[in-house]
């Protein structure tokens, strides 16, 4: 891939930056999933977020999306429902995992992802650059750096979980890459989230018939769904089809590690009654150090640069 505007007016440095964007976004997800009551359920929160966020997108860009969905028919939908399905699985193992593990832990549990990836090109027989692999190679030393150091006996069902949730995810990315490249971005993204809603509604009318009526609709609890609607389904999730386009699988998959550096400062710097405090040891600096490292050979365009140093010459 080449750093020249594509047809969207995104070179691949800024489509990094929205990843990185993104990744931001996500970062939030163990706090809010931390304020949302026990009382409401992971097929609760993910049928109520999913189908807000693709309805607040729809209600904005009707008329694209419509069109959109005409244009393509059944082809589109037939990617949007499996896509819809490993979102939702590949989340509900993070929310079962995450209740095990403080934020910084499990941001970095999350991220195993980038070691995952690399098999699962393997298997699509999809190329890696050079760098990415130093790159993942790098995240992963810091990740291993924090878990193993971190992690206990007790946590073994959430490393099962997480494990999990990093395996559907991967191969979600990979499908998605390729998606973005053949569909309208609004459109996929709002048809995903009202698929992934309308998928989980099922298991969660199975778990508890009463749905609606089994929540406490409190302050909170509609602030925190309300917020992941928007941030995390809606924008984060748009923004990331948007800069797929123009992204690689284990590009996008090296920067979303990131994750586990905005989290272990949210952990740092938010009050404990949003958020449980991380606990700064050494191995958690490593860690975050090897993340930001490896981020930076896989961002910043070191070729490009070092070409245009040579012209100038």
């Amino acid at each position: 891939m080449n750093n020249n505007a594509n047809e969207n007016g995104m070179n691949v440095f800024q489509a990094n930056i929205c990843l990185l964007c993104v990744t931001l976004c996500w970062s939030t997800e163990v706090i809010i999933f931390g304020c949302i009551p026990e009382g409401v359920s992971s097929f609760a929160t993910t049928c109520i977020t999913s189908l807000v966020g693709g309805l607040i997108l729809l209600a904005c860009f009707f008329k694209r999306i419509v069109a959109a969905i005409k244009k393509e028919k059944w082809t589109m939908l037939i990617w949007v429902v499996g896509l819809s399905l490993m979102n939702m699985v590949y989340n509900l193992f993070y929310m079962a995992g995450l209740k095990y593990f403080d934020v910084s832990t499990g941001a970095f549990t999350l991220s195993m992802t980038v070691v995952v990836l690399p098999v699962i090109l393997l298997t699509f027989r999809e190329k890696m650059e050079r760098k990415t692999w130093y790159s993942a190679a790098i995240v992963f030393v810091g990740i291993l750096t924090v878990v193993v150091n971190n992690a206990s006996v007790g946590q073994f069902m959430g490393i099962v979980f997480m494990a999990l949730g990093c395996v559907i995810r991967a191969v979600y990315i990979v499908i998605l890459n390729k998606a973005a490249g053949k569909y309208d971005t609004l459109a996929l993204s709002s048809t995903i989230s009202i698929s992934a809603g309308l998928l989980s509604f099922i298991p969660w009318v199975m778990s508890d018939p009463r749905l609606f009526a089994s929540i406490n609709w409190d302050k909170e609890t509609i602030s925190c769904l309300a917020i992941y609607s928007y941030f995390v389904v809606a924008l984060a999730q748009t923004l990331n089809i948007f800069a797929q386009k123009k992204s690689t699988p284990a590009n996008a998959t090296v920067i979303y590690s990131m994750e586990i550096v905005f989290s272990v400062i949210w952990g740092t710097l938010l009050p404990a009654s949003l958020v449980t405090p991380t606990k700064i040891t050494p191995y958690v600096i490593i860690g975050v150090l090897l993340v930001v490292f490896g981020n930076i050979i896989e961002i910043v365009p070191f070729d490009d640069l070092t070409k245009k140093r040579r012209k100038t010459v």
